[in-house]
């Protein structure tokens, strides 16, 4: 039985731990040592998760109540039964499942139980849990690699396993229960979500052209929210980009999905939000019928859909994953006969391709994707494969702290500190109060107060969880940030809740547009 303190102790060691080969040996011989109905939970808890992804479940608390480690208080030991990993999994299923009358007080109780069970190093690491941020240095790849090696694994074969389950706690039972094989031989489930495929940002025809052989597939690309539709011939899932399940908001996208055949199947594409004229609606309107949850069928009326549909990664139960992209167009064509598909071309001239963009604009669109032919489908890639043809002039950022305002702004977090993707963690690079409205600062100062971790009575540290798009004048080299760069007028243009933070702009992108500004502006930098 896996004890919490052995757990705790694991998580001390690895906050002392530096090497990056160290933590990894840490996290294998400690995984070795746990049966299979502690190993799922564990894998969570290292991430700062209460339950593993696969699980939608929530605490919907808090945090745990009475002193933790470092706070001033004496240090205290465990009362009754000492705590076991299974038994906190037990005990968060309970908390998550309360509901109705009285619920509120049943959740804190049991929190108190496990409180009441735990030592103080043992609380310290449960509030982490709880708050969803453990910072001990241990990010999701490296738990994959302690997966994969302590069954003999390449780490790679742990990572695609990972794309294809969705769940790190699903690939340590895979490779617990079929060692090294079982990674290698993973594929793509049914109603199992697959990261979706990312696209690098691109503004020279020329690259595109020469990095994709001499022709791209050029489509639209869309304002609108990233769907990925699974189907059995009779039920049909649809998730986000974000890997939530918006079946339930989309009941139309189901009826069409229904009308497809060669099924199983997995379908990759975009759905937007049409005005009067036909027109795409901005994104936020969008987003308001994806968090619709009651009254679905009166926004039918008034907020249609388009479904654009641009990839099949599945088709009669076959896995399409690693065949060339001109196959898995053929494929999806099949499936929709023809219908719902993205509008596309392939260009071999950067004139072709300029005159396709500019129909994708006249349209209302915010430019094009360009895509190899020859290229599989690297689920939560982002690479040459895919490239996305647009002014560069907004990034998306991650809310990682907000200070509090002052004048008209005072009972707001309003100065958004912004980073980007940088490895395993975030790099920030810049902040802003502009761009929204009194409505949104009340809705987002509620919303960031709900992720904070730190509050040192100006600036209120958040858990990296809401992404923005910012619109920026230009990009400057920065002595305050460590990331070397600085988002110059920056400015929020809407909230992108169908992104992860995982799915922000990385460093390196925002290295790549700080120098293609200098090209466009005809100087050096």
């Amino acid at each position: 039985m896996g004890r919490f303190l052995q757990f705790a102790e694991l998580c001390q060691a690895l906050e002392r731990t530096r090497g990056r080969l160290e933590k990894r040996a840490l996290v294998a011989s400690y995984l070795a040592t746990l049966g299979e109905d502690e190993l799922s939970h564990a894998v969570a808890f290292l991430g700062g998760r209460a339950f593993p992804v696969s699980d939608p479940r929530t605490l919907s608390v808090r945090g745990l109540p009475g002193p933790r480690r470092g706070q001033g208080d004496a240090p205290t030991e465990a009362q009754g039964e000492p705590l076991t990993i299974a038994a906190i999994g037990a005990a968060f299923a309970e908390i998550a499942d309360a509901s109705g009358s009285g619920s509120r007080a049943r959740r804190e109780a049991r929190l108190l139980q496990l409180a009441a069970r735990a030592s103080s190093l043992e609380r310290e690491y449960l509030a982490r849990i709880i708050g969803g941020e453990m910072r001990t240095g241990v990010s999701d790849g490296l738990v994959l690699e302690a997966i994969a090696a302590g069954v003999n694994a390449a780490p790679e074969a742990a990572r695609r396993a990972a794309l294809f389950l969705g769940d790190l706690s699903a690939v340590a039972m895979l490779a617990r229960r079929g060692g090294a094989a079982a990674l290698d031989s993973a594929e793509p489930r049914l109603f199992v979500p697959l990261l979706p495929m990312l696209a690098e940002i691109a503004e020279d025809w020329a690259a595109v052209l020469g990095a994709h052989g001499g022709e791209t597939v050029l489509e639209f690309k869309y304002d609108g929210a990233r769907v990925q539709i699974h189907s059995d011939g009779t039920r049909v899932a649809i998730w986000s980009r974000r890997l939530s399940d918006v079946t339930g908001s989309l009941p139309d996208v189901v009826t069409r999905a229904r009308g497809y055949a060669s099924a199983p199947f997995i379908l990759d594409g975009e759905v937007v939000a049409l005005g009067g004229d036909g027109r795409p609606l901005p994104f936020q309107e969008l987003m308001r019928r994806f968090r619709r949850v009651h009254d679905v069928e009166e926004a039918l009326g008034r907020m249609p859909l388009a479904l654009h549909l641009f990839d099949c990664l599945m088709i009669d139960g076959r896995p399409l994953i690693d065949v060339p992209y001109a196959e898995r167009f053929a494929a999806l064509t099949r499936v929709t006969g023809g219908r719902d598909l993205a509008e596309r071309t392939i260009a071999r001239a950067a004139e072709e391709a300029e005159a396709f963009r500019a129909a994708a604009l006249a349209a209302g669109h915010e430019g094009v994707m360009a895509k190899d032919l020859k290229s599989g489908y690297a689920p939560g890639g982002r690479g040459k494969r895919w490239f996305k043809v647009k002014t560069p002039e907004t990034v998306d950022c991650v809310i990682v702290a907000a200070d509090r305002g002052s004048g008209r702004r005072v009972g707001w977090l309003s100065n958004y500190h912004l980073a980007v993707v940088d490895g395993d963690g975030l790099a920030e690079v810049g902040k802003t109060f502009k761009g929204f409205t009194d409505r949104q600062f009340t809705e987002m100062t509620e919303r960031l107060e709900a992720l904070a971790v730190g509050d040192d009575g100006y600036t209120v540290r958040v858990r990296p969880d809401v992404v923005v798009e910012v619109e920026y004048n230009e990009i400057q080299k920065s002595p305050t940030y460590p990331s070397g760069l600085a988002l110059r007028f920056a400015r929020i243009a809407r909230v992108r809740d169908d992104k992860g933070p995982g799915q922000a702009t990385t460093l390196p992108e925002l290295r790549a547009l700080y120098d293609a500004q200098f090209h466009r502006k005809g100087r050096a930098g």
